[in-house]
């Protein structure tokens, strides 16, 4: 596999990306934030903020900014696969268990700076920055977000609270 090094390689219409590419892309992005590529980071004290970096029909980046106790609810990504990497600060991350002994059940994960993480488009999971200091990370999708559903757990299964039509990382969201 090839690694996937520039945005240019993702234009067009080719198939989505699947996890692998995605992380491989969101830890590209993650260092040209880093070396200062894109300066512009702002934090919002009502919620988090975002700015898209790409967008085509194949993929969908985004920088997003969180604050001290900040997250999303639980959600997917409407049929995307995606990834995300984390640039500064540390990311809790609760993902549903579908199958085995904890089925139905959330199982946490912290991710510190550098750390990636890509999934399917089963995945459901909400996000949230637990920690005290501000974190930023990267996201990707494929193919590019326009829909995502929001769900509950009840008695051990996912129960649909809205599916709406977006696409950006989750409506509401301060923007740039």
């Amino acid at each position: 596999m090839t690694a996937i090094t520039t945005a240019e390689s993702l234009s067009g219409h080719g198939a989505p990306l699947n996890p692998i590419e995605l992380v491989e892309f969101t830890r590209f992005v993650a260092g040209e934030v880093r070396s200062g590529q894109y300066p512009f980071i702002a934090f919002d004290e009502q919620s988090r903020w975002y700015q898209r970096i790409y967008r085509d029909q194949r993929v969908d980046v985004q920088l997003i900014s969180w604050l001290p106790d900040q997250g999303t609810q639980l959600h997917d990504h409407g049929g995307s696969s995606g990834s995300f990497t984390v640039i500064s600060g540390k990311l809790s991350e609760a993902v549903f268990v579908r199958s085995g002994r904890n089925a139905g059940q959330l199982r946490e994960r912290e991710h510190r700076a550098g750390r990636s993480v890509g999934f399917d488009s089963r995945y459901v999971h909400d996000v949230r920055n637990l920690s005290d200091e501000p974190a930023v990370s990267v996201h990707a999708y494929s193919p590019a977000l326009t829909s995502m559903t929001y769900y509950n757990i009840e008695a051990g299964e996912l129960v649909e609270v809205a599916t709406i039509a977006t696409d950006e990382p989750e409506p509401g969201l301060a923007r740039r």
